[in-house]
């Protein structure tokens, strides 16, 4: 079995994605005793942004008249579907940045998006399989939230992994994030940590479902 892992948050420490990630990872392998897992950082590790640009105009290229950043990138993407493809499971830690999702990571779906065997609107090569993903939010948006709306994330991400990639995608979501760091957040902390708890306990859930789900595809 092999569990593929992205990360997109660009603390190496502190990070909560991070940390909830590695709770369902621990119970994916918790199943999976031994198994592989491939991580790509691109918090800290980040695609070129060019890239997207060159693998993009490649794809309007005759192959013999590409220049090198055109092949290069064409091969970065290749490498990146290849990732996936080669994979049983996965598991994506993305944090809300600014209201959006991280460019880093929005640059990882658009060179995915570029290869030929991700067409759009068609089968996905990785459709049906399993998958956890883990999103932070510094503050609230839920209904009712003064930011009510403000998450111009999360609904992307959903929308990209689970009906572009057509993965069976299984969600842990932790809010208010920030509040023990931003002296206005202080009164929310208790909220915080329900919602911090909340997110390990469903993260561990999500990771041992995906795992049977697996083992029972295998049986």
């Amino acid at each position: 079995m092999k569990l593929f892992r992205l990360d997109a948050s660009i603390r190496p420490t502190g990070s909560v994605t991070r940390t909830v990630a590695d709770t369902a990872q621990d119970a994916w392998l918790s199943e999976h005793p031994g198994a592989t897992v491939v991580r790509r950082d691109i918090g800290a590790h980040p695609l070129l942004t060019t890239s997207w640009i060159s693998a993009f105009t490649a794809g309007m290229t005759p192959a013999d008249a590409r220049t090198p950043e055109q092949a290069e990138a064409v091969a970065l993407v290749a490498g990146l579907v290849d990732e996936l493809v080669d994979a049983d499971a996965y598991l994506f830690a993305v944090p809300l940045y600014n209201f959006g999702v991280p460019q880093h990571f929005k640059g990882w779906v658009d060179l995915v998006l570029t290869d030929s065997r991700v067409p759009s609107g068609g089968p996905s090569p990785v459709a049906g399989r399993p998958a956890v993903l883990v999103l932070a939010r510094g503050g609230g948006y839920g209904a009712g939230t003064p930011r009510e709306g403000w998450d111009h994330a999360s609904p992307y991400i959903k929308r990209i992994l689970g009906d572009v990639l057509q993965l069976d995608l299984h969600v842990a979501e932790a809010e208010l994030t920030l509040a023990p760091v931003v002296p206005a957040m202080e009164s929310l902390v208790p909220l915080y940590e329900q919602s911090l708890a909340a997110a390990h306990l469903t993260a561990a859930g999500h990771g041992r479902e995906v795992a049977r789900l697996l083992r029972g595809q295998a049986a």
